[in-house]
């Protein structure tokens, strides 16, 4: 082993350490998930949970990710968790986070390492600013908020220009970092052109709306376009608009778009209910009427009446910003 294991702990306040930089490289040297150590849990959904760990090769931490035991011989989550990681590692664009590694752990559980990323996720931003608090509210002003919609567009439209819808965009998987980095997360439900989705045969909507359901080939019930809600055979880029109009709309809020206490009552409401206008569901906010435009054309119900793509949705977003 290294004779410099005294000083192996990563820095904590984030500044280099010669220490750690020159360290010597044992000719011993650990690989695969043998190399990770440190292990805390960050967070921990219904399909995976989310460590940071220290990467003692590299010397930083990471993040960690790895499926819930009991679904580990889950053919769909596993295949959704193979997605996740391939296709969050072959955008490779600055909104997506670098994803380092993927791998099987010494008893066969799959994980991927990526970058550990320190911010808020959107869903955080927009609730504190719900329940009036004064310093996000001073670091999230609406143009803030609306370049971070710009930034994840850009990213969407990235990625639709390779091949991959998203499907399951919603405030809680975009993530604004350090120095103004947005990130769009969790791309385990993409839609690859030419690859055929594999779903659970007893899938309903008996779930909790607010959550990407096991199993599910779409997203979350509060997010999704109808024509994901109809389970239609065919989509394209525009599920992904209708659902950044859908995100648009609680920046403009602060309230959800939909209601309901199940995902059946969820998606009852998107077919068969008129959408209301962000001024009338918060006649106090003061809404500028050009972004309130966008957001009801991004919310059309028959795709045909959308933004034809998610870049016309962020040049409309611009101009906005630039009058």
């Amino acid at each position: 082993m290294s004779e410099n294991k005294e000083v192996s702990e990563p820095a904590g306040d984030g500044f280099f350490r010669l220490a750690e930089t020159d360290q010597r490289f044992d000719l011993r040297w650990r690989s695969g998930s043998l190399k990770y150590r440190d292990f805390k849990l960050l967070s921990e959904g219904g399909i995976a949970k989310l460590y940071s760990a220290f990467d003692e090769n590299l010397r930083r931490t990471v993040v960690y990710k790895t499926l819930h035991d009991h679904l580990r011989e889950d053919e769909i989550e596993t295949q959704r968790f193979l997605r996740e990681a391939r296709v969050t590692a072959n955008i490779a664009h600055p909104g997506t986070v670098p994803l380092y590694e993927l791998g099987r752990d010494r008893d066969g559980n799959l994980f991927f390492t990526m970058k550990h990323v320190r911010g808020r996720d959107l869903r955080d931003i927009i609730s504190a600013l719900g329940e009036g608090d004064a310093n996000t509210r001073a670091a999230f002003s609406l143009p803030v908020l609306i370049d971070v919609l710009i930034r994840v567009c850009e990213t969407i439209s990235h990625a639709h220009s390779r091949g991959v819808i998203h499907r399951d965009l919603k405030p809680a998987n975009i993530l604004t970092g350090q120095f103004g980095v947005t990130y769009v997360i969790d791309w385990g439900l993409a839609k690859v052109w030419g690859e055929p989705d594999i779903v659970h045969p007893e899938m309903g909507h008996d779930e909790d709306p607010a959550l990407t359901p096991v199993g599910r080939r779409y997203g979350t019930p509060f997010y999704m376009a109808p024509e994901l809600a109809r389970g239609d055979a065919h989509v394209d880029g525009r599920v992904d608009v209708f659902s950044l109009g859908n995100i648009l709309f609680e920046i403009l809020t602060h309230r959800q778009l939909l209601a309901g206490e199940t995902g059946g009552e969820v998606v009852t409401n998107l077919l068969n209910q008129p959408l209301p206008k962000p001024s009338e569901v918060a006649p106090d906010h003061d809404i500028p009427n050009e972004l309130e435009v966008i957001c009801i054309r991004a919310l059309e119900k028959d795709p045909k009446k959308r933004f034809q793509d998610v870049s016309e949705l962020a040049e409309g977003l611009k101009r906005f910003q630039a009058a």
